[in-house]
């Protein structure tokens, strides 16, 4: 008899209606039955357009354009329209929609939290009223796509003291020099958010460069071993010449880029969330039904060891985000406590998936079962908007009063 007769199936992420399996203390209980049907629909269309093409998009390094599409039918971002009248969503449902997508995929993920988060979030919190009206719209919709360009080639936790992209005023224009490294959206996007130093007042600041401006180019990073299907960009800006109208009215300084970071981080940890939950019922399911001397190796101790160290981990982690979206509603949340759920979440993220990955043994690094490639993508969203040690440190600074920052 072959090797591959005695396999189990390739097993997939529970994305059917209904409380997620790994959700073991019914936290998506909390939600109203409206955010709950939201909830749902996103789900749904997870699992029948995102998850049975991700491994094949993320094999070849692509991104499929036609996820944004579904993704403007769904209707999420709408209210962001300034000229919309429905209410903003609680960051409890905003959270769990970002721990449904990572659930799915991390890099599709990503790159929905590039747009809606970075780029709409800047724009949100950093544009003036008529840049808001001039851009929300079509972005609520997906018409146009962002990306948020901070990170630089020689600077990446040091980027707030020591950006050198450039930015200097000639008349009713600046022009833009330097480059940038790691942006999502990059090779796609229809406006970019760059963030320049000024070199006259020394203070960052930050622009909006449509796509197809002279002196704006962006290459495509290739031969990633995570978050493969993101579009990550090399972006470079010689002489790269954007309006006044262009800049951004409400940032100047990086205190201002900093209450962007600070709203997305959350959203990094609950997609830590969801890559846990994923990871543990990946795990579940294939040690029901993978049979080793004789019977299932879910009957054995050090295989049910591993997967309550698992949903032990989720579990501790989901609650923890479920407080932080009450303080984020109560408009009592600091940065010291977006920092601490990033750098704890994304800590026991890797944790969670190297388990799984042990647990699946060799099946665990091929796509066929799925685990790999969350194993892989944890990787990159336990370094970015901010690794654990600079998180640690804000943390540090809060509970201490005492700054250890270089």
């Amino acid at each position: 008899m072959s090797l591959t007769a005695t396999l189990p199936a390739p097993p997939r992420p529970h994305l059917d209606s209904g409380l997620l399996p790994g959700d073991f203390y019914g936290y998506e209980d909390l939600l109203s039955k409206q955010e709950r049907e939201t909830v749902e629909r996103l789900r749904e269309f997870l699992r029948t357009e995102v998850v049975p093409i991700v491994d094949d998009c993320w094999a070849r390094a692509e991104f499929p354009p036609r996820l944004f599409d579904g993704f403007a039918t769904l209707g999420l971002t709408t209210w962001a329209d300034p000229d919309s009248s429905e209410p903003r969503p609680s960051n409890l449902l905003q959270g769990m929609l970002a721990l449904e997508l990572a659930h799915a995929d991390a890099s599709v993920s990503t790159a929905f939290g590039v747009h809606t988060g970075l780029t709409m979030g800047t724009v949100r919190e950093c544009g003036s009223e008529e840049q808001q009206r001039r851009w929300l719209p079509a972005m609520s919709r997906f018409e146009k796509i962002g990306a948020f360009a901070l990170t630089e080639p020689h600077g990446g936790s040091d980027v707030a003291g020591g950006m050198e992209t450039t930015a200097h005023r000639e008349g009713d224009e600046w022009v833009l020099n330097g480059a940038k490294r790691w942006i999502g959206n990059g090779t796609f996007a229809d406006l970019t958010v760059v963030w320049a130093r000024d070199v006259e007042a020394n203070q960052v600041l930050g622009f909006v460069v449509d796509k197809g401006t002279p002196g704006f180019t962006a290459t495509k990073i290739e031969n990633k071993m995570a978050l493969r299907i993101v579009q990550n960009a090399d972006i470079v800006l010689a002489d790269c010449r954007v309006p006044e109208a262009n800049r951004l009215q409400n940032a100047n300084s990086f205190k201002d880029t900093a209450k962007v970071l600070r709203q997305t981080r959350s959203g990094v940890a609950w997609e830590s969330v969801g890559i846990m939950l994923a990871a543990y019922e990946i795990a579940l399911q294939y040690a029901k039904e993978r049979e080793q001397f004789g019977r299932p190796i879910g009957r054995f101790q050090l295989v049910q060891d591993l997967l309550v160290k698992m949903l032990g981990n989720a579990t501790a982690s989901f609650g923890m985000m479920v407080r932080l979206a009450q303080l984020q509603d109560a408009g009592v949340y600091k940065d010291e406590h977006s920092a601490l759920a990033k750098a704890y979440t994304t800590v026991r993220m890797r944790e969670t998936v190297g388990w799984a990955r042990e647990l699946l043994a060799g099946n665990g690094i091929v796509l066929d079962y799925n685990i790999g490639r969350f194993v892989a993508d944890a990787e990159a969203i336990y370094s970015y908007e901010g690794t654990r040690e600079m998180q640690t440190l804000i943390v540090g600074r809060s509970v201490t009063g005492l700054s250890a920052f270089v």
